[in-house]
């Protein structure tokens, strides 16, 4: 599990630290029931503190990304479709956030991004992405 974290950044180390494991879940780096490394092994190897793995390791089994048992270790939680299928629904709408933020700021009218996307949503693009 390769965990790079960036000291420069606005984003709280322990969000750091989740989003990438989510993110190595989700491109199934990850595999379900995969091992984790123990919080200390973690917070040792990143040279982190275990409090801040632990709030990490928390928050990833409040939202159903991993399951701790209890004397054996926090394991990659079975593939929860709907979990996948939220999280790039977020994901989608933080992009129409941004869009809908360049259109206003320019002035691009709604019927205008609807026509966009009608078009690159049956172009060879879409295509290409199936």
């Amino acid at each position: 599990m390769k965990i790079i974290i960036s000291n420069s950044s606005s984003v709280p180390i322990y969000e750091q630290i989740k989003q990438l494991i989510i993110g190595q879940i989700m491109s199934g780096e990850l595999e379900e029931n995969e091992m984790l490394p123990s919080i200390r092994m973690l917070a040792k190897d990143i040279r982190i503190s275990v409090m801040t793995i632990k709030k990490a390791y928390d928050e990833l089994e409040e939202e159903g990304y991993i399951v701790t048992k209890q004397g054996k270790g926090s394991f990659v939680a079975p593939r929860n479709l709907e979990l996948i299928k939220e999280q790039k629904q977020k994901e989608i709408e933080s992009y129409m956030v941004e869009i809908i933020r360049i259109a206003n700021q320019y002035d691009i009218r709604k019927q205008e991004i609807f026509d966009l996307f009608e078009f690159i949503y049956g172009s060879e693009i879409n295509e290409k992405c199936d």
